[in-house]
């Protein structure tokens, strides 16, 4: 059926409402195309989009077909324990977690949702908590405002893996309409108001290592989502001088005062570090709006200095392998994260397990080793980590606390985390990574983002400053030197024995993204030499 076709058959609905219909008569043909021309795709990490209406936005009734998909996945395998829901700031959030509780409760399905926002982690708690068999995280993350998401867990606590996500996807595919989907409000829906935040904080407060006398100042921001409704109590409760930036600590879904809500972004820090010089704090803490990343800035030589997820990573794994004897077990690092993660666990003589990008791999492992190893710690470069695995997706809440103790015991010897890092580094080789995001959107960027990474899969990569000694590329799925099988994925990796260039496509926004690492003497040398390869590389990609 064409786009126009599709378009018509929303249009003729006779269950839209009235003001619905209006929003789809001003479309303009652009508009209409890109909006149904396609279904929007449940991929290996749930739905994400922009909000609007038609198959390939996040609206009702895409939640709906959605959600209705996921229930008859759960009753044709019989996991009839309950769906744990939780949301964000975002706009439609709140009413699409309550429409997705509806639509299980019409299947006989009862779900556990949050009567107001909480972090993603939290959601992976509550699933738990409850031994539920699955969640739904309604969220886009750090996309900007226009965008809305679905995330799916299993009963693990995890996001689903690929062949879980595969059979929902075919049960979403054999509901022809969106439109007409039942929907009840019953006693299967069971709100959770605030009785598991003592319960969760309880658990992050058990990664403590250290219980020194709290002397660091610390600034943190929300950036308007879940982060407020338990990071400052967390801080406080812990003893912690904590000045919550109030101007971003408001549930907005327009992210008002904020230029950006991806703590990847420095102007995200704009007003918190302003903040911080004005009370003369040392540490400034970001989260994102689901609050399972986390950004940070510290003082260091009277200078804001951001630290990227990368090196926030490489402090936490340090400072857990360094202050406390840990058991024999394996640390959990990504294809596009810093080899460095991978070199300090070495050095401690822990396993390393590499996964592909994306949390839901490092939540499967935990899952997999439990009751045979231990779960040390895992990371991505994209500002997420686990430091203790009662929940399965990344936790900025667990990445705050440790973050705070850090900073807090290396003040006491006139230290910053800037001063830690270079301790590292002298240890193990100057690392630095560099990530460029090409935003190619629509139909023709998508075309655009195939078109390159087709090139670089059949003619490699050819430019005077990296000479590949190995390529690997995971589109057929790869068994890794950590025995852990790799599922196919559209990645090509290019690497010698300084470090990597990675082309991927991102899974979550229209973009391109080029991963680069490498390890020289010295962190000059590492940043021009970077530089160089970000540049020749750009060079190759102009002319494709």
């Amino acid at each position: 059926m064409s786009y126009q076709a599709v378009y018509q058959t929303w249009l003729n609905e006779p269950s839209l409402l009235a003001e619905e219909k209006q929003t789809l008569q001003q479309m303009n043909e652009k508009d209409i195309e890109e909006s149904f021309y396609q279904e929007i795709s449940f991929g290996t990490g749930g739905i994400r989009g922009l909000l609007g209406l038609g198959p390939n936005r996040i609206n009702a009734y895409t939640i709906r077909r959605a959600t209705l998909g996921l229930a008859n996945y759960l009753i044709k395998n019989n996991k009839l324990n309950g769906v744990a829901i939780s949301y964000d700031n975002r706009f439609g959030s709140r009413e699409y977690a309550y429409e997705a509780a509806k639509v299980l409760a019409a299947k006989g399905i009862k779900s556990f949702i949050y009567s107001s926002l909480r972090p993603t982690p939290m959601l992976s708690f509550a699933l738990r908590y409850f031994n539920a068999s699955a969640g739904i995280m309604l969220t886009a993350s750090h996309n900007p405002k226009e965008y809305n998401g679905y995330k799916v867990y299993n009963e693990t606590g995890a996001q689903l893996n690929t062949y879980e996500a595969t059979l929902v996807m075919n049960e979403i595919s054999k509901i022809a309409s969106p439109f007409n989907i039942e929907t009840v409000m019953n006693e299967l829906v069971h709100e959770i108001h605030d009785e598991l935040d003592p319960i969760y904080l309880e658990e992050v407060k058990k990664i403590q290592i250290h219980n020194d006398k709290k002397t660091i100042k610390i600034v943190y921001s929300p950036l308007h989502g879940t982060g407020g409704t338990v990071i400052p109590k967390l801080l406080a409760e812990t003893g912690y001088e904590v000045y919550p930036l109030k101007e971003q600590m408001i549930v907005d879904p327009a992210f008002s005062n904020t230029k950006s809500s991806n703590p990847e972004d420095s102007i995200a820090y704009e007003r918190s570090i302003a903040y911080a010089k004005e009370i003369d704090a040392d540490m400034v803490l970001v989260t994102d709006p689901d609050a399972d990343r986390l950004g940070v800035a510290v003082k260091h030589n009277n200078e804001f200095v951001l630290i990227n997820g990368n090196q926030t990573a490489s402090l936490e794994l340090y400072y857990l392998l360094t202050e406390k004897k840990q058991p024999d077990g394996f640390v959990y690092t990504t294809v596009v994260t810093s080899p460095l993660i991978k070199q300090i666990a070495l050095g401690f003589n822990k396993k390393v397990g590499e996964t592909l990008t994306g949390f839901k791999f490092i939540g499967e492992q935990a899952e997999k080793i439990m009751g045979k190893d231990n779960y040390l710690f895992g990371c991505e470069e994209s500002y997420g980590s686990l430091v203790k695995d009662f929940v399965r997706d990344k936790d900025a809440v667990q990445a705050v606390f440790i973050l705070s103790e850090i900073g807090n015991k290396l003040k006491q010897k006139g230290l910053t985390l800037v001063d830690y890092l270079d301790e590292i580094y002298q240890k193990f080789g100057y690392y630095v990574e560099h990530t460029v995001n090409i935003s190619l959107k629509g139909i023709e960027g998508s075309k655009r983002i195939q078109a390159i990474m087709s090139y670089f899969r059949n003619n490699g990569l050819n430019i005077p400053s990296f000479k590949v000694e190995n390529k690997i590329d995971y589109i057929n799925g790869y068994v890794n030197p950590h025995d852990i099988h790799l599922p196919s994925s559209d990645v090509v990796k290019f690497e010698n024995e300084d470090g990597f260039i990675i082309f991927r496509p991102s899974g979550t926004e229209p973009k391109l993204k080029i991963y680069f690492s490498t390890r020289k003497s010295n962190q000059k040398e590492a940043k021009q030499y970077i530089e160089k390869l970000v540049e020749e590389v750009q060079g190759v990609v102009a002319k494709i």
